[in-house]
């Protein structure tokens, strides 16, 4: 990695640094929104500097879909408890079993969307006035409309018609009783920034994103994991492959990767040359062609 590089990612850890401190000194109640992936866990990384020697002086929420990889649900314990951090869990599982959502049927069934009502039902729950996501802008065309305060009314939903100018760095985090804001800090971060970084810092990750052997099948382009509770169709034959994550969610939408790279310096050769964007395998953004923006109006990640 090069001198011009290093003070690349340096520039970005200094802004990002810089809006986790705004959150701490403008609202009571933050929280940092913790999925088990790589941005999440460079989140985690850089509150820690951002707050050093002290603890991380907000708790962490996983919404946990009852769908995850087991290999991102080990890690995040693990991560939590060489921290001593605070761990809150959104279950899906008991928004269906309350009547708060109705699970999908059929082939293409997911929890992934219903996530939102768990998300703004914890919000509501421990009544935090702000979430901190890992969202970047490069990531997906509805998420380059956010900004780094990103307000949410108070139904938790966002208009991105009505957010405020964020001009030199001022960011105004006033809002009104039950509204809230989720905030971004890697929002100028690329998927190359974010592995260069970990690069750079020696962050552990889940093995999920390395290299490794899984039986997938393959369906409208996308490779995806079998489990039990995966349907296949006739003609969708399970098999084993080398494949590794290039990114983390619930297991019915998260695309895998046919991939030999084990290292980390291995998968940025890897992104360096694909033609593919990060989310190009996300099979629950195929849904429509504003699926991402729809879901993030009725208050999504």
């Amino acid at each position: 990695m090069n001198h011009y590089q290093l003070n690349h990612l340096k520039e970005l850890e200094a802004e990002a640094i810089y809006v986790l401190r705004e959150v701490a000194a403008q609202f009571e109640r933050p929280v940092l929104l913790f999925s088990g992936g790589k941005d999440s866990i460079v989140l985690v990384h850089l509150s820690r500097k951002a707050f050093h020697p002290a603890r991380i002086p907000f708790p962490l929420l996983h919404i946990d879909t009852g769908h995850n990889f087991q290999e991102t649900l080990d890690f995040r314990d693990q991560l939590v408890a060489r921290l001593n951090a605070r761990l809150i869990v959104g279950s899906v599982q008991e928004s269906i079993d309350t009547g708060r959502v109705t699970e999908e049927q059929g082939i293409n069934a997911s929890r992934n969307v219903l996530q939102t009502v768990t998300l703004l039902d914890t919000i509501e729950k421990y009544k935090f006035d702000a979430a901190i996501g890992g969202a970047r802008r490069d990531e997906e065309k509805a998420r380059a409309k956010e900004r780094f305060f990103s307000h949410r009314d108070q139904f938790g939903q966002w208009d991105p018609k009505n957010q405020r100018p964020e001009l030199w760095y001022l960011f105004n985090g006033k809002k009104r009783m039950g509204e809230h804001f989720r905030v971004f800090p890697i929002s100028n971060w690329t998927e190359m920034d974010v592995w260069q970084y970990i690069l750079a810092e020696n962050i552990d990750l889940p093995s999920i994103y390395f290299t490794h052997e899984r039986e997938v099948f393959y369906r409208d382009g996308v490779w995806l994991a079998t489990a039990p509770f995966m349907q296949m169709k006739p003609n969708e034959q399970p098999e084993q492959r080398r494949i590794r994550c290039r990114t983390v969610g619930d297991i019915s939408c998260t695309g895998l990767t046919l991939s030999t790279a084990d290292t980390v310096e291995d998968i940025i050769q890897e992104i360096a040359a694909t033609r593919v964007t990060e989310r190009g395998g996300r099979y629950d953004d195929k849904r429509s062609e504003a699926a991402m923006e729809d879901r993030k109006k009725e208050g999504y990640f």
